[in-house]
């Protein structure tokens, strides 16, 4: 059944991100900052107990350990540096949880570390030995290394995603800004999510059509107009013939 999904919980100390007040009454799933890339213990217990309120259910968001990049630049680790800092992560944002007696829903990567392992098969077995110790699903792109490492050699319960924010390269791979993202085409992104779920396909920056999986749909917080994006999001789904879902 697909879902729509947000990253969330993404400010810090002094600095706001994202509209996580108006965006979590529209959203089945958030996927919460863990502190490396964005967030702290005070809005992690916030974005927490948000959630808890409009009953939508908490993934861990873990990163490299980049808070001043906010996760976008690519960073070597050894396998099991990687694997303990994604422990590290999850276990404080799952303290949050257990608090409010809320379980963890599932696991996503972050930014470059997102990118980063869906085309490197050892940083994709570190995360997926992370996951495990969790017991929980874990999301990332079909097709693509993640699919195969975390899917077909791990067994792990996999959720592929589709961005409606994002472009897409003809490999398959998510153009991501790195600065601050920008304003998208609602109307564009209704578009491609509608032919995601519906045809399990996109167009990407260069007019290929490329395959991809839809289990959820991912729309960032961070995009100005994410609330817009995500309003019609949900009210063009409920009319299609994909109503179904919801």
């Amino acid at each position: 059944m697909t879902k729509i999904n947000c990253d969330m919980g993404e400010s810090f100390g002094i600095y706001n991100a994202g509209n996580d007040e108006e965006i979590m009454p529209l959203i089945d799933i958030a996927n919460v900052a863990c502190g490396f890339h964005a967030s702290d213990p005070n809005h992690m217990r916030k974005t927490v107990e948000l959630a808890k309120k409009h009953n939508v259910k908490v993934g861990a968001h873990p990163s490299f350990p980049d808070l001043q990049g906010f996760g976008r630049r690519e960073m070597k680790m050894p396998k099991l540096d990687l694997k303990n800092s994604i422990m590290y992560q999850v276990g404080a944002l799952k303290a949050f949880l257990d608090e409010q007696k809320m379980p963890l829903n599932h696991i996503k990567p972050h930014g470059a570390l997102y990118v980063m392992a869906s085309k490197d098969e050892e940083m994709s077995r570190a995360i997926a030995d992370a996951v495990k110790t969790f017991s929980v699903s874990i999301y990332g792109m079909a097709n693509t290394v993640h699919e195969k490492i975390y899917k077909e050699e791990r067994k792990l319960d996999f959720i592929s995603e589709f961005y409606a924010d994002l472009d897409y390269n003809k490999d398959g791979k998510l153009v991501i800004a790195k600065g601050k993202q920008s304003v998208y085409d609602s109307n564009l992104a209704v578009e491609r999510a509608l032919r995601a779920v519906s045809e399990k396909k996109v167009k990407t920056i260069d007019g290929t059509d490329i395959n991809v999986g839809c289990d959820t749909i991912c729309v960032h917080s961070d995009t100005p107009n994410a609330v817009e994006i995500i309003t019609k999001l949900r009210k063009a789904l409920k009319k299609s013939k994909w109503k179904k879902y919801w």
